[in-house]
């Protein structure tokens, strides 16, 4: 159902206007959070994964080239109601321009466990402590082109599905099996910012490095098949191009976060630590980049 908007405070608007990425994950209840996707080929990824459609926002003059979508998207949830108004009203209620041409609220799904994501899987990149949500959408994208069959973070990672994050992976977010290892627990407060979130994600993730992570996800690894092989700095690092990685039948790839690294317990409790060749002295690469590079290495 198409309805123009009329009222800048509808409180159906709140989703892509008024509510912050904290609230919309716990909306209702955490396992029904929100989500936000915009710009048809991430939307349509959405809809491909399977994940609910509740609202949409378009402007006028977008209806027209955003047919077929609006088509899908009352296929996946009949009644759906799509909101629409001229591109200047649209700009003075998100604040910006919509580019994209669209933007669709979606409701999270539950995360499965990991045993079912690795079933079956041969390369799994884990992600600790990564906290930006642009690297976090560039090693999803990355990990969709190179052949990564799913992707577990830990507790002190950023939200997969946070908006940049969606928008830098173009939606392959939707495509990699992923899970985190424990469920987002921040409070559904706007006195909550997002630097916040991260100090209390990252304080979180050592908390419970004794338990779930790192000792009991690697060795359901382990005890699963995989060799398992952390991406640090170390005296005893072996060369990314180590026939024995390349060679695994199944390999576990762990990347730590962008300033520290990984913690010494993850690096320990791997079989191997790994090292990128790099040249002029450079001793280090961002995170995403670093990932792309060992996908290519070790995925193909």
């Amino acid at each position: 159902m198409i309805e123009e908007l009329t009222s800048l405070e509808d409180e159906r608007l709140d989703v892509f206007l008024r509510l912050t990425e904290v609230q919309l994950r716990n909306k209702l209840e955490p396992e029904k959070g929100i989500f936000i996707a915009e710009s048809a080929k991430v939307i349509s990824r959405a809809l491909d994964a399977g994940y609910d459609p509740i609202a949409a926002l378009m402007p006028f003059n977008k209806l027209g080239s955003h047919a077929a979508l609006i088509e899908r998207l009352e296929f996946a949830h009949p009644g759906i109601t799509v909101f629409t108004a001229p591109d200047s009203l649209i700009q003075q209620l998100t604040g910006y321009e919509l580019t994209r041409g669209v933007l669709v609220a979606f409701r999270r799904k539950v995360l499965p466990a990991v045993g079912d994501i690795i079933a079956g899987a041969r390369r799994v990149a884990i992600l600790e402590d990564i906290t930006n949500h642009t690297n976090i959408g560039a090693l999803f994208r990355s990990a969709a082109a190179l052949g990564v069959d799913a992707i577990i973070l830990n507790q002190g990672c950023c939200d997969p599905l946070y908006r940049r994050a969606i928008r830098v992976s173009m939606g392959t977010v939707f495509q990699v099996p992923w899970t985190r290892l424990d469920s987002f627990d921040a409070p559904a407060s706007s006195a909550v910012s997002l630097l916040q979130e991260k100090a209390m994600a990252k304080k979180k993730s050592h908390v419970y490095a004794a338990r779930e992570w790192p000792a009991q996800t690697l060795h359901q690894l382990k005890e699963a098949g995989f060799v398992t092989c952390a991406l640090a700095l170390k005296d005893d690092s072996i060369q990314l191009s180590d026939t024995r990685l390349k060679e695994a039948d199944k390999l576990a790839m762990v990347f730590g976060t962008e300033g520290e690294g990984l913690i010494d317990e993850t690096i320990a409790l791997c079989d191997y630590t790994v090292k990128i060749p790099m040249k002029h002295g450079v001793d280090s690469l961002n995170v995403a980049a670093a990932s792309a590079v060992t996908f290519w290495e070790l995925c193909n």
